[in-house]
């Protein structure tokens, strides 16, 4: 196994202090144990300080001096930039290094209190030369970023070889190893995951429900890395993580703001927390059937006029990699009092890189979100939770979370999701610059071809949102396919049976390729050539069928929750002569209807089902694509939608 490089940068203007400094450090770090391979590096100026930084994905920490001069004319000395500029400037390019300060100890107090509130470590008297005490420190700061609490205790616990008298039934695996039926999924799966798969019956793994010992140390180093007040890990997934946090903050009939293209887990929220909803319609890129963000207008216009509003929820990124310019949002909510909750799903790694900061949590967001396992390296379902909320009320969100959290969690996504956090704060700037440099090329090859296409910012945005500062992730690509003489679902085949190929999502007209920081050259290379391949057919470009575009929202005329927990009946959606059944009209759904892609629903419970809404249900039957049609319910062959019976609707509260 390849060893780690810790790069530390000294930073000194004196030529022959930088060189004892960097000298003595490397002696000490050569003559103490250095499981980090920690080495030091020097430089003169905080230009190339910042250069190295940018440059340099193995830099884990920094000594700074407090004062850097630079030659003026060869005459005098001219300060280059104030400890407390450099400070700032580093922790805006990558929050996770650590940096001491080099003080003189005449100017200690004034030194501290300068940098006071900022991402400040440590310091050094710089006269002590303590070379071997402050590699040690150096040392074990490192080491303990580098910690994974959890992980270790559940690694520990293995190596134990305790006798299982506990939960799970397969004892460590020993029901699988050598069965005559099941030993291929032992071996196949390999003999640590069962060993690594307890239970809360082990006290000293801690206990997801309510941690006290590693699980919350877990927690509280991620949201440091992660810069939140509180971070608690959830086991499954983003979707409970949203519902966790609706039912804690929302009490029934109260007003949330939220994007009609939010995920479903958003819309189970609404109707478990029993909020009223206020659904605002994304834009629509209808040459590409993509699905953008809110018009920042009419978010705004939300604001004002639901000022009694409880909490706004958007997601950023989107699926297709749009992210909002959130700051100015998120100030208007809460000069407002609304809490804002952002579904960072696709956007977890943005706080290990400048090109995707600033992260919802650093623009103010009271609650995000994070599907740690799409973006990082954590198993599936392996998600958290980040708070920065002022008045976050514990035991109700406690309570919450422990009725949507098994009480056998599986422990080895916990320790994934420690993992994960290491290796962002380790190594999670060298590898997302690797992942943007990918992007790049592969960006640049695939244009290269000639008949595939990848669309930029430009391209991707919806005319009504082209002047609310969204910007694109770029690991996020989308590939127009439409002169390439194949539908999507043929293309997607090709790809699939041919070259070993599988991709994100699709529209009508577009591939998603998602790159993340698994990404690998050898993989763009083989994608490149299938591309390539595929151009030189020269097949004629046929022409593509657009689906309809979702209609507008239609009156909500009960809560979603009220509506969802009556009885309800089946209507047909066809009447005896295969048309729309026109008995469905000013009917009043009871389950939530959505066509999967791009997942926006069409319907919501307690919605009023229009002619509009009807034909485009119908159309989707019709189309030759195949769609999923999440809600629709099936008499036999014949599909059906539940909606509130009369006697039902007489009993409800109208809100609308």
């Amino acid at each position: 196994m390849r060893k780690p490089v810790s790069r530390i940068l000294v930073v000194n203007d004196e030529p022959l202090v930088l060189r004892e400094f960097v000298k003595g450090l490397n002696a000490a770090a050569r003559s103490l144990d250095n499981p980090l391979g920690i080495v030091f590096a020097g430089v003169a100026t905080a230009r190339e300080a910042l250069a190295a930084i940018e440059l340099d994905g193995d830099l884990q920490a920094l000594i700074v001096d407090d004062k850097l001069y630079t030659l003026n004319g060869g005459k005098a000395r001219k300060l280059q930039m104030s400890a407390l500029e450099l400070v700032q400037r580093i922790t805006r390019l990558r929050p996770e290094l650590d940096v001491y300060i080099l003080i003189a100890q005449e100017t200690e107090d004034e030194v501290v209190d300068t940098l006071f509130a900022e991402a400040v470590d440590g310091y050094f008297y710089r006269e002590e030369r303590d070379y071997r005490g402050m590699y040690r420190i150096l040392n074990a700061q490192i080491q303990e970023r580098a910690r994974t609490p959890f992980y270790d205790q559940l690694k520990n616990y293995v190596w134990m070889a305790k006798d299982p008298w506990h939960t799970p039934g397969h004892s460590s695996g020993e029901s699988l190893r050598g069965s005559p039926w099941i030993n291929d999924f032992y071996e196949f799966m390999g003999e640590h995951i069962f060993d690594a798969d307890l239970s809360v019956s082990v006290p000293m793994l801690d206990s997801l429900m309510e941690p006290k010992g590693v699980i919350a140390e877990s927690q509280a180093v991620a949201a440091k890395a992660f810069g939140a007040r509180r971070t608690f890990f959830a086991t499954n997934g983003t979707s409970t993580a949203n519902k966790v946090i609706f039912q804690t903050i929302l009490a029934p009939g109260e007003k949330l703001l939220l994007d009609r293209n939010c995920h479903k887990s958003v819309h189970h929220g609404v109707v478990l927390s029993g909020a009223r909803p206020v659904y605002l319609n994304s834009s629509v890129n209808r040459k590409y059937c993509i699905y953008g963000p809110v018009p920042k207008k009419t978010i705004l216009q939300a604001i004002d006029e639901h000022a009694d509003a409880e909490a706004l929820i958007l997601t950023s990124c989107t699926y297709d990699g749009l992210r909002y310019d959130l700051k100015p949002i998120i100030d208007r909510c809460h000069e407002a009092n609304i809490r804002v909750i952002i579904d960072e799903a696709w956007y977890g790694f943005a706080r290990f890189h400048p090109a995707f900061r600033p992260t919802a949590l650093e623009a103010g967001a009271d609650y995000v979100t994070q599907s740690t396992h799409k973006v990082m390296s954590a198993f599936s379902q392996a998600s958290m939770i980040h708070v920065n909320d002022p008045e976050f009320n514990e035991h109700i969100f406690r309570e919450n979370f422990n009725m949507h959290t098994s009480t056998s969690p599986q422990y080895a996504m916990i320790a994934s999701l420690d993992v994960a956090r290491k290796q962002m704060v380790m190594e999670g700037y060298k590898l997302l610059s690797r992942t943007l440099a990918l992007a790049g090329e592969l960006r640049t090859q695939i244009n290269s071809t000639g008949v595939f296409r990848v669309l930029e910012l430009e391209e991707l945005l919806p005319d009504e949102v082209k002047h609310d500062g969204i910007l694109l992730d770029a690991t996020k690509v989308t590939l127009d396919i439409s002169s390439c003489g194949y539908t999507v679902e043929d293309l997607q085949r090709e790809l699939f049976t041919r070259f070993n190929i599988q991709v994100e999502k699709s529209t009508f007209n577009t591939l998603s390729l998602l790159l993340t920081i698994g990404t690998t050259r050898s993989k763009v290379s083989r994608l490149y050539d299938a591309l390539m391949r595929v151009a030189r057919e020269g097949r004629a470009p046929r022409r593509l069928y657009q689906f309809p575009e979702i209609p507008e929202f239609t009156r909500l005329k009960y809560l979603p929750r009220d509506a969802y927990y009556c009885g309800g009946e089946a209507v047909a959606l066809l009447d005896d002569k295969e048309n729309p059944n026109r008995a469905l009209l000013d009917r009043v759904c009871a389950d939530q209807i959505t066509p999967y892609p791009p997942g926006i629903p069409v319907l919501v419970p307690g919605q009023m089902i229009t002619a509009e809404v009807l034909d485009f249900l119908v159309g989707l039957l019709r189309s030759q694509k195949r769609m999923e049609l999440h809600g629709v319910l099936y008499d036999g062959y014949l599909p059906c939608l539940r909606v509130l019976r009369s006697g039902e609707e007489r009993g409800l509260k109208k809100i609308g």
